[in-house]
């Protein structure tokens, strides 16, 4: 759940790069016939890239659409911990490309604390974070849990399934229900819109009756509030208005869903694929080893932090533009060569982020993803994928990268007992 407690600190010493600030017109970076089309390449080679150009990438997000894409682990870091000049509200990008740019409602502004800035965004953020610290913890395990068993039991004498489709998916989205205190009726209006957006063919519809479903959760919680996340955004948000309540629930759909659930897949499919983590063969990382291990070499998704400079800045030798989007490649900077080596128990990688939007649900999403993997484990301990790994089909777009379809087979199994 991707905006939290603060990364943990790098295991080895770094020293931050200079940046510097200059308003005198510069020919910025490169020029745009040298730039990498990261919409046509969205898993570029990173190695060759870094000896191309270093730690700061000029590339496309769209066709016409110039962007920075940083893969330098220290530059990342002085990037995250520079809001005042890397601010991540993009409402001064925004009238400089076309209404039509594919990328632009992944990154166009809403009054949520992960595309905010200064004042507004410590607002918002604040609201989030006092709300998220009231989750009860052992309460989620167990709702993860008992979220987990019908799914199991409705493939289980199978022998086969698609994890993404049939657990995955549902089960994270059911949780963020459960933690959001969405009644069954607003969940399935809210499922059906989201299917609509997800899908691209009716994204107008899919807003529309997303937007009305949250307006129905928002209105129920004010009626009958309870022990839950919306609830809590009620409680603190006081001053927000409608719209920006309405945003806080967007962002917690938006990072407790697709995210956490490529996060589940990913480490499943690293248990499958790995010796290291099977037992019988005295493999010896755990569940929590392949998560962090996820979150260094494939983290979901790999390009969703952006910011934008108001003026033009300076780093290295390399000249940024004034509101041009910066974005931070986590798999280019986890692979960066200046932390390489052996990643097991090191949680120095940047998919949390890091500096004043790091995710504020860091721990919530490792439980929940923790706790889904092991159930499923625990319940059909023989899983192996049906396909080879280089055969997973994948959806890839310039700012993600996810498993689209994660086909299992097993040796059938009876149903497991209600949680």
């Amino acid at each position: 759940m991707a905006t939290g407690c603060a990364a943990a600190a790098p295991r080895i010493p770094l020293r931050l790069p200079e940046i510097g600030l200059s308003t005198t017109p510069t020919d910025f970076d490169r020029t745009d016939e040298q730039r990498v089309p990261l919409w046509a390449d969205p898993e570029p080679d990173f190695a060759q890239l870094r000896e191309k150009y270093g730690a700061l990438v000029p590339v496309e997000l769209a066709p016409g659409v110039p962007a920075t894409l940083v893969i330098g682990y220290r530059v990342a870091l002085s990037i995250l911990n520079d809001p005042e000049r890397f601010p991540a509200d993009p409402r001064a990008w925004e009238p400089t490309v076309p209404p039509e740019c594919p990328v632009l409602p992944q990154l166009r502004y809403l009054p949520n604390a992960s595309r905010s800035a200064g004042f507004e965004h410590a607002r918002l953020r604040e609201v989030l974070v006092a709300a998220l610290d009231e989750v009860d913890l052992h309460a989620v395990h167990t709702v993860v849990e008992r979220t987990a068993v019908p799914l199991i039991n409705g493939f289980a004498a199978e022998g086969a399934a698609d994890l993404v489709a049939r657990y995955a998916g549902p089960l994270v989205f059911a949780v963020i229900n459960a933690l959001l205190g969405c009644p069954p009726e607003i969940s399935a209006r809210a499922a059906a819109g989201l299917a609509d957006l997800l899908g691209g063919t009716e994204i107008e519809r899919g807003g529309q009756v997303f937007q009305e479903a949250l307006d129905s959760l928002v209105q129920a919680k004010r009626q009958r509030p309870g022990a839950d996340v919306t609830s809590g955004l009620l409680r603190h948000g006081a001053a927000l208005n409608d719209e920006e309540l309405l945003n806080q629930l967007y962002l917690l759909y938006g990072i407790g869903t697709e995210p956490v659930q490529a996060l589940i897949v990913n480490a499943l499919r690293l248990v499958l694929t790995d010796d290291r983590f099977d037992a019988t063969l005295g493999g010896a990382l755990s569940t929590r080893d392949a998560l962090d291990r996820v979150l260094f070499h494939d983290p979901p998704p790999p390009n969703k932090i952006v910011s934008y400079p108001r003026q033009p800045v300076l780093i290295g030798n390399t000249w940024l533009a004034a509101n041009r989007p910066v974005v931070i490649s986590l798999t280019g900077c986890n692979r960066d060569p200046e932390i390489a080596g052996d990643h097991t128990g090191n949680r120095a990688h940047l998919a949390w982020s890091a500096g004043p939007h790091a995710c504020p649900a860091r721990s919530l999403a490792y439980l929940i993803a923790q706790t889904a993997v092991d159930q499923l484990l625990d319940a059909l301990p023989e899983l192996e994928l049906a396909v080879p790994e280089d055969e997973l089909r994948r959806q890839t777009g310039p700012l993600y990268r996810t498993i689209a379809e994660l086909p299992v087979t097993f040796p059938p199994a009876p149903p497991l007992p209600p949680r």
